[in-house]
């Protein structure tokens, strides 16, 4: 029951206010130690092992810190110690955020292109100043898609098998990956361990992520598991494919295509055949499904939690 009250009190608090910018922020904090990090050992030789021992001192750290600290309040105060706890998880949804940051990028797009490659650089890893309308729409739906396992199901995941020190955990895998984890000149050795990390810990929560999706579509259920199914494997990740393709599927929409990362173009396979225009029609689908998935995510969660 202690769970529960935990997942239901930081998941409403996603609900109600989003990402507090004006207050501390852990996630802020994990990336400047993962900046500072890098800024020091990012350099020299041996660049792959001190990269590997980085990214398993923070990960590692990222749980022990907060485990004690929730072990010693609970022992103080069981209140305190759930309303610490219900704040810290909180921290670690992105829900609510990621939904408003997208609808962001479509009203910012209708008053012009400038404005639109500006708000959705908020949201993506990506060079967006050469972006067309058409790549800016298509990569806020594609972050909306990877996020929603990266913001909300993976930390929940790992929430309920390690609880609230767990999904502490899992932000600092993510982070470490979103801000090192590259394969380019600058990263590919450093960020190396980080990104195989990452790619093992949202395994599972990508692959629940796209079935989520697909059940609360409202779309005949086995043509879709089959095109996400198909699709899923046409992504530079083993985990990115499964929600992006199940939004694809989704839409009857394309994604993927050429990305340029740090003046480096890659390559990505492209998700879908459908290479029709995107609206804002197709924005306000998509925050739907994510929000729904959510919904049923945190039911289950709550159900696996009594039984």
């Amino acid at each position: 029951m202690e769970k529960i009250i935990l997942l239901l009190s930081a998941w409403v608090l996603d609900l109600l206010v989003g990402d507090p910018e004006k207050l501390p922020h852990p996630i802020v904090y994990y990336g400047k130690w993962i900046a500072a990090g890098e800024r020091r050992l990012n350099r020299g030789t041996h660049r792959l092992a001190k990269g590997a021992v980085f990214a398993l001192c923070s990960i590692l750290l990222a749980f022990l810190v907060p485990a004690v600290v929730l072990h010693l309040v609970h022992s103080w105060s069981p209140l305190a110690y759930t309303v610490l706890g219900a704040i810290l998880l909180f921290y670690c949804l992105a829900g609510t955020t990621l939904i408003r940051e997208v609808r962001m990028v479509f009203l910012a797009l209708d008053e012009s292109l400038e404005k639109g490659r500006k708000q959705v650089a908020r949201i993506v890893g990506r060079d967006t100043q050469n972006l067309t309308a058409q790549e800016v729409r298509k990569a806020a739906l594609e972050t909306l898609a990877e996020n929603l396992s990266d913001g909300v199901i993976a930390p929940l995941f790992w929430f309920l098998l390690l609880g609230v020190p767990g999904a502490l955990m899992y932000k600092m895998v993510n982070t470490l990956d979103s801000m090192i984890g590259y394969q380019n000149a600058k990263y590919k050795d450093f960020g190396c361990w980080a990104a195989h990390i990452d790619d093992a810990f949202n395994y599972l929560p990508a692959r629940i992520t796209s079935l989520l999706m697909a059940l609360v579509s409202g779309k005949k259920l086995v043509p879709l598991l089959k095109f996400i199914r198909k699709y899923s494997r046409c992504h530079a990740s083993p985990n990115s494919g499964w929600p992006e393709s199940a939004l694809a599927g989704i839409l009857n929409c394309r994604f993927g295509g050429p990305h340029d990362y740090f003046g480096e173009v890659f390559y990505k396979p492209y998700i879908g055949e459908n290479e029709r225009e995107l609206t804002t029609k197709d924005m306000q689908v998509a925050t739907r499904i994510n929000r729904k998935a959510e919904i049923l995510f945190v039911v289950l969660s709550v159900l696996i939690l009594l039984a």
